[in-house]
Parts: structure tokens; C-alpha cells; sequence
């Protein structure tokens, strides 16, 4: 016993210092894209021609879509002018699907819970996580937040067992017609007032399984969702950064 409370006095103090200050995140991250209308090419789909996902239109300039893109650095590669780019910014979770469309403004990022919503959930969340048909890239970065090096809970968010104690879902996943009707029966188990946060791009976009016959395209087609928070899957310091939004916390 003795042994142990040596060691662990030894290794200090483990938490990140987040949201006081930002950890350092290695150079190969790859965080929010950006578009400049102003760069493209007249005539140019490059960008367009390689996303998997659908995510970009050239119509009347380059336009992204954040919920529908995997990150896979495609459109980065093949524009040959930098009218797209990665940036090293992690912070990317809206209130509105329609904030996610990046056409060269600035991102308009989460507001946090209405009036009504922070009176009576305050700022302290249960959450029950459900994978719609993921494939657990999402659901580990969301385990992470729950190790000592983030301590989730010590913002008084919790991930509990039962939707009966929860405030709300995190979506992670695109909807597949097996686990629908189990979205909905556990969203129909909370009491309200209710939230729904989707996480990754398959809840928020429907990701590389958009319009396949077996899904749905995302997770607001089946459920009003609440925060977005893209990514594939998204950083936990993305992650992080969107709930704190969400529950109103100070947030650099």
C-alpha cells in the first residue's frame, strides 16, 4: 500500500490543465479545415472530384461541409492552390447543422444550452452514449475522456448505464435500420427535457455511409440533435470543447 502511495505521489498531478490553458497537439494533427473562395482555380473540381464523402461543392465558389468530411486529407492534396487547408484549430462543435457548411467565413461555434434547457439541466450532464452502427473509432476517443488525463467528470459530466438517469444521447455512428428503433426507444426512455449531442462524422454527416440502403444519412434524420461535433473521429480535445460550450464553461 505503501508502495503505491509512493508512486502515485510521485507522478504529481495528471489531469490536463484544459480549458486554462491548451495542451500542445502534435504537428501531424490534422484539425479544422478551411476554404478560400478567393484561391480557386476557375473551372477547377479537383477538391471535389476526390472526396469520398460528398463534402465539397464548387458551385458558385468551394464550399465544405465539415459534418460530411472524414478528414482524410484528399482535398488538401489535390488542390492546386491551397484554396483548402488543414489548421491546428481543434474547435469545431454548432448548435446548427447548417454552421458546419464552411464556404470561406469564419465558424460560427457552439452557443451552449437555451434559457430554458440551462434552468433546468444546469451545469451538470448525464449522458448515455449509443454507437448507431459505428465502427468504435468515436466511441474510444469519448472513452478517453473518462481516463485520469481528462477527468470528465470533474466538469460534472457523467456517462451513465441507464437512459432513465440520463439528460441526454450522444449519437456516435451512422444510423443503420438495425439499431433505429433502439435510438429511438433509449431517447424515448429519458425524461425530459431531453438533449441529443452526435459525435463523428457518420451521426453528423452520415459519413462514408451516407445514402447506403441500410442506413440513414445522419443522425438528424432520425433525432432533433442538440450540438454537432464533427471529426473521424473528432479529437477528444474537440470533443471536450464542444460539451463545455454546450453546458456554457469558459473556453478558450
Amino acid at each position: 500500500m505503501f508502495k503505491i502511495l509512493r508512486t502515485r505521489l510521485s507522478q504529481g498531478h495528471r489531469t490536463i490543465d484544459y480549458p486554462l490553458s491548451l495542451p500542445v497537439l502534435p504537428q501531424r494533427y490534422r484539425g479544422r479545415l478551411a476554404v478560400d473562395p478567393a484561391k480557386c482555380q476557375a473551372g477547377c473540381t479537383a477538391c471535389k472530384d476526390v472526396c469520398p464523402t460528398g463534402a465539397i461543392d464548387v458551385a458558385g465558389g468551394v464550399k465544405l461541409d465539415l459534418g460530411r468530411c472524414v478528414f482524410c486529407g484528399d482535398c488538401v492534396a489535390a488542390c492546386p492552390s491551397g484554396a483548402v487547408a488543414f489548421t491546428s484549430d481543434h474547435r469545431m462543435a454548432t448548435d446548427r447543422r447548417g454552421d458546419l457548411v464552411l464556404s470561406g467565413e469564419e465558424l460560427k461555434l457552439a452557443d451552449g444550452m437555451g434559457g430554458e434547457l440551462r434552468k433546468k439541466l444546469g451545469r451538470s450532464l448525464k449522458l448515455r452514449q449509443v454507437s448507431a452502427g459505428g465502427c468504435n473509432a468515436c466511441e474510444l476517443d469519448i472513452n478517453v475522456l473518462n481516463t485520469v488525463g481528462w477527468d470528465l467528470s470533474r466538469f460534472g459530466i457523467q456517462f451513465v448505464a441507464s437512459p432513465r438517469h440520463a439528460d441526454g444521447i450522444v449519437v456516435t455512428g451512422p444510423v443503420t435500420g438495425a439499431m433505429r428503433q433502439a435510438l429511438l426507444d433509449t431517447f424515448d426512455a429519458i425524461p425530459a427535457p431531453k438533449i441529443v449531442i452526435a459525435v463523428g462524422a457518420c451521426a453528423t454527416g452520415g459519413g462514408l455511409y451516407r445514402d447506403t440502403g441500410s442506413t440513414a444519412a445522419e443522425a438528424s434524420k432520425v433525432l432533433p440533435i442538440d450540438l454537432f461535433i464533427p471529426g473521424c473521429p473528432p479529437h477528444p480535445l474537440t470533443i471536450l470543447d464542444g460539451l463545455l460550450r454546450f453546458i456554457g464553461t469558459q473556453v478558450p
